[in-house]
């Protein structure tokens, strides 16, 4: 295991494990949306997005238009864009631009952290091998999902149900806990969130999603800009 592409699944193990037991919960949301097994397996594997997966099966189980599911991804996925220019002043003379498009389907928070620790240039081999494992812990996780919510009582469903919603938590606390602004961000996008559940009930699921994400992201940069010298 000391090629590039060894260490790369080395390095992506514990990523995948923590995808096997996270995905899980999402092919349990999947298989209570009325999606089958192979269905959440094949959106899982074209996808490689929890919370992108999470409001896409929300949007088809609401009966939702192509413009809403297209809007709502932009804006939860934009920030793999973000990681991707991030990484690519790490990336070594050897990424031709297949080689970058390969790559660039594995970009998720958790490999994005581990590549950014990575000393010196990263090779496309050791991107080729963490997101593979990854992968792996991710569709299997979600087939075992969507074929456990098929078999299961529906009350046993509804309590696994929760794993993905435990996972949005364990993301957004720890910052938040940190950094008033995104503490303020996060009530803010919640508060909206159950305005427009409660005060605008014709409102799609999906629109709805796309309302509190601008208006939060925009209130915080209201409230919190950042000075030039940061950005520097």
């Amino acid at each position: 295991m000391k090629s590039e592409f060894g260490k790369g699944m080395i390095a992506g193990i514990p990523i995948g494990l923590g995808y096997l037991s996270v995905s899980f919960g999402f092919g349990i949301m999947a298989a209570g949306a009325g999606l089958s097994a192979f269905e959440a397996f094949m959106i899982s594997l074209t996808n490689l997005t929890s919370a992108g997966q999470a409001q896409g099966v929300s949007i088809i189980a609401a009966g939702g238009t192509l413009i809403e599911m297209a809007l709502v991804q932009l804006i939860i996925n934009i920030r793999y864009a973000l990681m991707a220019i991030s990484l690519s002043q790490k990336l070594d003379d050897s990424f031709t631009f297949p080689k970058r498009l390969l790559a660039a389907y594995g970009i998720t928070d958790e490999i994005f952290a581990v590549c950014s620790t990575v000393k010196g240039t990263l090779k496309p081999n050791f991107m080729y091998g963490i997101t593979l494992i990854s992968t792996i812990g991710w569709v299997t996780g979600t087939f075992l999902g969507a074929a456990a919510g098929e078999i299961l009582p529906a009350e046993i469903t509804a309590a696994l149900g929760l794993v993905l919603y435990g996972m949005f938590l364990a993301i957004i606390i720890p910052p938040a806990r940190k950094e008033k602004s995104i503490l303020i961000v996060v009530i803010t996008a919640a508060a909206l969130s159950c305005i427009c559940k409660y005060l605008v009930p014709g409102l799609s699921g999906g629109f709805a999603v796309i309302m509190c994400a601008l208006v939060a992201s925009a209130v915080g940069a209201l409230l919190f800009p950042r000075k030039e010298d940061e950005q520097e």
